[in-house]
């Protein structure tokens, strides 16, 4: 590959989120500030100037919103109200006004595909009669065998099924406890879908953009942002999508959750069998509609000021049908789940670094990198299976566990490839610190509704939402530091986590690796730093001479820099003329001449 400039370089130079380094904060699990066990908004403002040290440049905060909390907040009943477990309104503005006063951007989570079913709209659906412009806010549809004189609508509209597991669709009752019409949820029964062929949805999701755009954030992640526009007809499909397409089989042991755990479901299922969303196409996925929808957020968000952003999450492939949602009168940036999925192996990578830059790049739009999220398993953990590109959906203690060190080491590497590559880099909360998934938490403290939904088969999501260690020694590792500080001596001791957390997570608390040379907290700032001092992030890209995926080194210039990353089995020799600027290995070393397996350096000249 030639060298690759900087997206938008005749016009967009200056754009922030062209390569920004963003941290994802997973709001109950980052910070606690009142010592209920559950993390807050107040929790977030007193952590951001750990956020700001650590030398990103943004944070996207997933959804704080009035919720019933089916889904951890994903079923929004009030898109303009902070729910009480994270504080109130007044808390986000002024963690937001921190934020701002640190140089920190702030981009929240937007939830357009779906509502709760507590949200003022479908309880009015409810209420109301097939056919009423209540009900047409939602995908409400008679059953198949709804024939006049024939059939009594007990058969679904279609076949399709939850990306949750289970039947896409639930039957209301309706009139004198009659069993009525059917409502479309491609995910939880809590959380049917929006009709975005409604002109009241749109008009009310471009009113919700102005709400928070009004109050200053930086831009929206956009979550299922492939998924709002169904095909016409919504006709039978015989696939079954998953939001990520799962290497790994779910584990054979049956798991009977408790039928009291929190969020427990009546209606559990047999789990989904993941394939890709593209592979064979969705009926429901990736439609060409959505683009409009883009497009018109994307002259709501021209209005204002500060070069403010949309980044989707699409789980869409290939690469070049991924771009569309970057073109430019449409969002910002898309997550590159490729590179996310390619797992710890040099010639996966190196695909997937390939056609991001060159997909994208027809668009004129930067690459978007990412290793982990809120809704996968930690890479750190990940990297450490037998088979280091295996994409587990979640993983329980009778399935295998990883080998911890040397996961560790391959997530260290992982992150400086990621954080060097041109473009903008996504940084999950915890990752700094090298985290682990919670691979043994105990089935009665899940939450997931996937879980439920799969009668325990599919592990689901809690283990990468644990919350984070912050003092090795305080209770929660010091998850309600920010409450312990601030609480009079006789306010009483904070409850516990809302999700346990393991053991491990006391020896990467960030006390304990703050100062440390060679911890992963002072790798990640050393990178973060190097990155912002050699503008990695607008630089150029090209394959350097001695990349050699096949043999396991993947390595590439950026600027004068050059990045060598060692996923293979024996040393790779430091290029004659360059030296080791930084470098991912336990432990760090002063100088070197080689670079050992799963580590990865940032080389200079001479």
């Amino acid at each position: 590959m030639a060298d690759r400039p900087a997206p938008h370089a005749d016009s967009s130079a200056q754009a922030w989120w062209t390569s920004a380094v963003i941290y994802q904060i997973y709001p109950r699990s980052f910070a606690d500030a009142n010592g209920d066990g559950m993390g807050d908004l107040k929790g977030v403002t007193a952590r951001l100037p750990y956020l700001k040290r650590l030398g990103v440049d943004a944070v996207w905060l997933s959804p704080f919103y009035k919720s019933p909390q089916a889904d951890a907040g994903y079923d929004v009943a009030d898109y303009r109200q902070v729910d009480p477990l994270f504080g109130a309104l007044a808390d986000f503005d002024e963690m937001l006004q921190q934020a701002h006063g640190l140089g920190l951007r702030v981009i929240v989570d937007l939830v357009p595909n779906h509502t709760s079913d507590e949200h003022v709209w479908f309880r009015e659906a409810l209420a109301d009669a097939p056919g009423s412009p209540a009900r047409d806010r939602y995908m409400f549809r008679s059953g198949k065998d709804s024939v006049p004189g024939s059939g009594l609508g007990d058969v679904a509209p279609n076949n399709w099924k939850s990306i949750f597991g289970g039947p896409a669709w639930t039957r209301i009752t309706g009139v004198a406890g009659r069993p009525g019409q059917w409502y479309l949820h491609l995910f939880d029964t809590k959380q049917p879908d929006l009709n975005w062929e409604n002109t009241e949805v749109k008009e009310e999701m471009r009113s919700v953009l102005r709400f928070w755009l009004d109050r200053g954030v930086d831009g929206f992640r956009v979550d299922v942002a492939h998924g709002l526009v169904k095909e016409a007809g919504l006709p039978d499909w015989e696939g079954v999508a998953a939001m990520v397409e799962g290497s790994g089989e779910a584990s054979d042991k049956r798991r009977t959750p408790p039928g009291d755990a929190p969020g427990g479901h009546t209606d559990a299922q047999e789990p989904h069998r993941a394939v890709s969303p593209q592979y064979p196409p969705s009926p429901f996925f990736d439609q060409d509609g959505v683009h409009d929808i883009y497009r018109d957020w994307n002259r709501v968000l021209a209005a204002y000021d500060g070069d403010r952003m949309l980044v989707a999450e699409a789980w869409v492939e290939p690469a070049e049908r991924l771009a569309r949602y970057v073109r430019q009168d449409e969002m910002q940036q898309a997550f590159n789940f490729d590179f996310l999925l390619a797992g710890w192996d040099a010639e996966r990578m190196a695909e997937a670094i390939e056609d991001s830059l060159r997909a994208d790049a027809t668009v004129g739009a930067p690459s978007t990198w990412v290793l982990s999220n809120h809704d996968t398993v930690r890479h750190t953990t990940r990297f450490g299976l037998a088979d280091p590109t295996t994409f587990p959906k979640g993983i329980a203690a009778a399935d295998e566990q990883p080998d911890a060190a040397l996961g560790l080491a391959r997530a260290r590497a992982a992150a400086m490839v990621s954080l060097a590559l041109p473009g903008s880099a996504y940084i999950y909360q915890g990752e700094e610190l090298g985290l682990p998934e919670h691979t043994t938490l105990p089935d009665e403290a899940r939450q997931d509704p996937t879980f439920f939904r799969t009668n325990g088969v599919e592990v689901g999501r809690d283990g990468c939402r644990v919350p984070l260690p912050w003092k090795a020694e305080e209770p929660g590792y010091g998850f309600a530091e920010a409450f312990t500080s601030a609480r009079d001596g006789d306010a009483g001791a904070p409850a516990s986590p809302w999700l346990p957390q393991p053991e491990s997570f006391r020896d990467l608390a960030a006390d304990r690796q703050d100062g440390v040379a060679g911890s992963t907290l002072e790798l990640y700032r050393s990178a973060l730093a190097f990155r912002s001092s050699n503008g990695l992030g607008n630089g150029t890209f090209r394959w350097a001479g001695v990349h050699h995926p096949a043999n396991g080194v993947l390595a590439f210039e950026n600027g004068s820099v050059l990045i060598l990353s060692n996923m293979g089995s024996g040393a790779a020799p430091v290029p004659s003329g360059y030296a080791v600027a930084l470098q991912s290995g336990l432990p760090a070393a002063e100088a070197i001449d080689a670079i050992p397996p799963n580590c990865a350096a940032y080389l200079t000249r001479n």
